[in-house]
C-alpha cells in the first residue's frame, strides 16, 4: 500500500546513519585536539586545593522539558477542544462520505486554530512558570 515511501525512507535512514558516523569520528579528533592544545598549557599546581563543586547544581538549568510538555499538553488540549467543537456542531454528525466541501473545511479550520491558540497558551503558560522559577532563584 505504502510501496512509494520504502525506497526514499530507506536511502534517507542509510544516509542519516553514515552522516552520523562520520560526525562521529570528526568529533573525537576535535576532542582530541582540544585536550592536547590544554594538556599544554595545563600544570598540575594549578588545582592544588581549588577543586570544589559549585554551590548550585542547577545554576544553568534548561527549560526544555518544561516548553516541551507544556506545547505538547496545549497541542493535546487543543485537539481535544476542536474535537467537541466538531462534535457539538452538526459537523460531527455528519462525517461521512456526503458531506459539503465547506463544513470539512470549516472543521479543519476548527482544529488547527485551537491546536495553535491552546499551543500558545501552554508556551505562555511555560515562560510564566520559568519566570516565577528564576524570581525565587534572585530572592
Amino acid at each position: 500500500m505504502m510501496d512509494f515511501i520504502s525506497v526514499p525512507l530507506v536511502v534517507g535512514i542509510v544516509t542519516l546513519g553514515i552522516y552520523k558516523l562520520f560526525e562521529l569520528f570528526v568529533r573525537k579528533k576535535e576532542r582530541l585536539s582540544i585536550i592536547e592544545k590544554i594538556g599544554e598549557k595545563f600544570d598540575a599546581s594549578m588545582i592544588e586545593n581549588k577543586f570544589s563543586f559549585p554551590s548550585r547544581i542547577f545554576k544553568n538549568f534548561s527549560f526544555g522539558s518544561l516548553k516541551a510538555g507544556c506545547l505538547l499538553m496545549g497541542v493535546g488540549l487543543g485537539l481535544l477542544v476542536g474535537f467537541i467543537i466538531c462534535t457539538s456542531t452538526i459537523t460531527g454528525y455528519n462525517m461521512g462520505h456526503d458531506i459539503d466541501w465547506g463544513v470539512r473545511d470549516t472543521a479543519g479550520i476548527v482544529y488547527g486554530a485551537s491546536v495553535l491558540i491552546f499551543g500558545g497558551l501552554g508556551l505562555i503558560t511555560a515562560f510564566l512558570i520559568e519566570m516565577q522559577y528564576s524570581k525565587k532563584e534572585e530572592k
